[in-house]
């Protein structure tokens, strides 16, 4: 699609969230996340106006660290046409990952990866506004072949070949606009983990649990791996208030060696969880592999992908049959167009894909992507739900909804990723009004 226009700016915003102080997010191996984002704005000199907006989940420090690596990929973005990117995002994706000097830090994974997520998002929001369209629904109105352009097919066609992708995307093609019709009526199912963190009390649980329940959800998500029998006291808390016939799952967040994941989730199956998240290493393809045998008969799957650095190691995680649930990161992959690749890898292998959500922005990207999914890859429900933590959506300008458990389809064109410019000013680091008054109250402490 050609767009008049050049990109003439990019503007990097170092955003940080001290959810520390009440314990939000925190869980096994990261116990005081201060949930952040860099935060990238792409200008342009349309008369319109439009920008993209696009973000890297951090949990704190080292936000820093991307806004740097983001500096260092300005070249490759400010001067370029609009239509550069509208008219082949997958020959502008290899255009941003290709540079060899900035490759040879990655590649494709790591900071500089992270970084790219943010420009990609970015350029996909640009390109969602330009088209009147949110991310959903500009992806699902492109063709099978555009699709398929979007890929970086490169380590890949030994899994899944861009031919068989086509025909995987053309076969589900006629029958788009009837699942489109049942996301806009119904929207797309959810679970919660905001009942689950590690560092709430007893209480909070409980109440968390309750006010979620009365929502409507049916599937809950707690954090474990820090201490065996503390594990079981807080899951038969949760299988109390949730009652044994709605859903339980367990995230270790890495925590584990992989004999001790096993034993652990052993010990954890009295409460019938469905699945071990992140039980160990997020590299260690084989020891998914070998988690996953050990917990079959057990009927308890694995799920792994927050961490999956890029499409490669999500397709040895599948041709190994390592995993049971696929969890995409909208930032940890290089952004939209390595999410459809993940997202064609995983209906080939026939696993659902569940992404991962929760950090600042993440709910907001990833209701795009499943819907997408639903409509144009996969076209089934069956096994997939997607994460939501009712955390920091009041800073959007178009944030998530959800009712009855269910994501409902947005409708503000572009990702929803857009922040409110006072929330931006607020919340930069270290410099912005909550920063500043929190270093003062400390000071005023000593």
């Amino acid at each position: 699609m050609h767009y008049e226009g050049t990109i003439t700016g990019l503007e990097i915003l170092d955003v940080r969230f001290p959810t520390s102080l009440s314990l939000d997010g925190s869980d096994a191996m990261n116990p005081d996340p201060d949930y952040s984002a860099a935060y990238v704005v792409l200008s342009t000199d349309r008369v319109d106006g439009v920008e993209g907006h696009g973000l890297t989940f951090t949990i704190g420090r080292g936000n820093e660290v991307i806004a740097a690596a983001l500096e260092a990929l300005r070249p490759l973005v400010v001067g370029q046409k609009i239509s550069a990117f509208t008219a082949t995002p997958g020959a502008f994706w290899k255009h941003l990952t290709g540079d060899s000097q900035l490759r040879w830090i990655g590649p494709e994974k790591g900071v500089i990866h992270l970084a790219t997520a943010a420009v990609v998002n970015a350029l996909w929001d640009l390109y969602g506004k330009l088209a009147g369209k949110p991310l959903w629904k500009l992806l699902t109105d492109l063709s099978p072949a555009q699709v398929v352009e979007m890929v970086d097919w490169r380590y890949l066609t030994d899994a899944l070949h861009p031919d068989e992708a086509l025909e995987m995307l053309e076969r589900l093609a006629p029958t788009k606009p009837v699942r489109e019709a049942e996301m806009r009526a119904h929207g797309y199912p959810a679970y919660t983990t905001s009942a689950g963190w590690l560092g709430y009390s007893d209480e909070k649980i409980r109440r968390l649990c309750r006010e979620a329940l009365a929502e409507g959800f049916t599937h809950f998500k707690i954090k474990v791996g820090a201490d065996l029998q503390d594990d079981l006291r807080r899951a038969a808390i949760v299988r109390e208030e949730i009652g044994a016939g709605r859903t339980l799952m367990i995230d270790a967040n890495q925590r584990w060696d992989v004999g001790q994941a096993i034993d652990w989730t052993r010990a954890m199956a009295v409460h019938r969880p469905l699945w071990i998240e992140e039980p160990t290493s997020p590299d260690d393809v084989l020891g998914h592999a070998a988690i996953a045998k050990a917990l079959a008969p057990l009927q308890i799957g694995v799920a792994t992908g927050e961490h999956c650095q890029n499409r490669v190691l999500f397709k040895q995680l599948l041709q190994a049959n390592a995993i049971s649930y696929c969890q995409i990161d909208s930032c940890r992959l290089g952004g939209v167009n390595e999410v459809v690749a993940v997202l064609l890898l995983a209906a080939k292998f026939g696993v659902p894909v569940c992404p991962h959500a929760g950090g600042v922005g993440l709910c907001e990207y990833v209701q795009h992507e499943s819907i997408f999914d639903y409509i144009a890859v996969s076209g089934s429900l069956e096994g997939r739900i997607t994460e939501f933590v009712d955390h920091l959506h009041e800073h959007f300008l178009d944030p998530c909804i959800v009712r009855g458990g269910r994501y409902q389809a947005p409708l503000a064109s572009g990702t929803s990723i857009t922040m409110k410019m006072d929330s931006l000013k607020d919340h930069c680091f270290p410099n912005g009004r909550v920063w500043r008054e929190l270093q003062n109250r400390a000071q005023q402490s000593k």
